[in-house]
């Protein structure tokens, strides 16, 4: 079992921000990361967004406690689909020993990385999967997944929100892009859990966005003023709900359950904007990328899914949730840190 103290995340943040002298990521080419079967290079997400900046600061850390250096390569944002397969399709010309993915959508990088399965290189597939069918397709299957059951931390919110609302009430969901598969699961979960408990009186999309979260909450607060409560599928839209919340007089009335666990989450259940958050850790996803990367190189066989923890954060536990951010506060598993240790 693992726990990522708060000073290991301090050293790291410090780590990182030397690495930035060298690294692609922060500007400039990353010749210390090295070439050939011992180098590791990541392709993720965009920096714009604070949960992919904790996963550059997880996969810094791992490359800190290996004593190594880590090429990370980041989309412009999260609709850069063309511009990430440009990055990886570079990374699989430096001879990399092993590439950490996170793609945008499940097919945007497959074409990348079937290059990178033909020169055996092993794929280590972080948070967003990618799509098995499409893989499988061009021979390009990674080697291992690790991210969220986001059906789980659906669940958590439902059994929370039924403490919350022992004696029932209507809830209204709140999600990320239609169709998103990590939004769909997340809302499937919480449904799941709260069965006939509550009654959902309305599902919306605001495509991850905190100004459409607001407006879409404010037409739904106005529709059903004796709304109980909101679960919405990230912590940016349920700041924009407790907004809107806000905005009607209705701060502390009106629960609201978020998912992932960013500090801006954790300050807004800290100062009451919201109920609870179901926290995510892309700081453990990119630390046990690299772990992955290092077993991989060393030969070892590696689990093809590995599920990252989750903890559900109240104003009971806040405190120790933010003093470790943005490692997890409870302990956990990472079965690559066998491989290597």
């Amino acid at each position: 079992m693992r726990r990522a103290p708060r000073s290991r995340h301090l050293a790291a943040a410090a780590v990182a921000a030397s690495l930035c002298l060298v690294a692609s990521a922060c500007g400039g080419d990353d010749s210390s990361a090295g070439s050939g079967d011992e180098s590791i290079s990541a392709v993720i997400k965009g920096l714009d967004n604070p949960f992919f900046q904790q996963m550059e600061d997880g996969i810094d850390a791992g490359a800190s406690s290996a004593d190594i250096s880590v090429d990370v390569q980041a989309a412009a944002d999260i609709t850069d689909t063309t511009g990430q397969l440009d990055k990886l399709n570079v990374v699989a010309g430096q001879d990399p020993g092993c590439v950490i993915v996170n793609p945008i959508d499940g097919t945007n990088l497959v074409q990348g990385l079937a290059g990178l399965a033909a020169q055996d290189v092993p794929i280590v597939n972080i948070d967003s999967p990618v799509d098995a069918d499409a893989a499988e397709q061009a021979d390009a299957t990674p080697d291992t997944y690790i991210g969220t059951d986001n059906n789980e931390a659906g669940r958590l919110g439902g059994e929370h929100m039924l403490t919350l609302l022992p004696e029932g009430g209507t809830v209204a969901l709140v999600g990320g892009i239609a169709g998103d598969v990590t939004s769909n699961a997340r809302l499937d979960g919480f449904t799941e859990a709260v069965g006939d408990g509550v009654e959902i009186v309305q599902t919306v999309n605001a495509n991850w966005s905190r100004d459409e979260a607001l407006t879409q909450a404010t037409t739904i607060l106005r529709a059903n003023p004796d709304l109980a409560g909101f679960f919405v599928a990230n912590d940016d839209m349920g700041l924009g709900v407790a907004r809107a919340v806000a905005d009607v007089g209705r701060t502390g009335e009106v629960e609201i359950i978020t998912v992932d666990g960013v500090e801006d989450g954790l300050n807004g259940v800290a100062n009451g904007e919201l109920s609870a958050v179901v926290a995510q850790y892309p700081y453990a996803i990119g630390e046990m990328g690299v772990n992955a990367c290092r077993a991989a190189i060393a030969g070892e066989d590696l689990p093809e899914n590995v599920t990252a923890p989750v903890a559900l954060v109240t104003a009971d536990n806040v405190d120790q949730a933010l003093e470790a951010a943005p490692a997890p506060f409870e302990e956990y598993e990472d079965p690559f840190a066998a491989l290597v240790d």
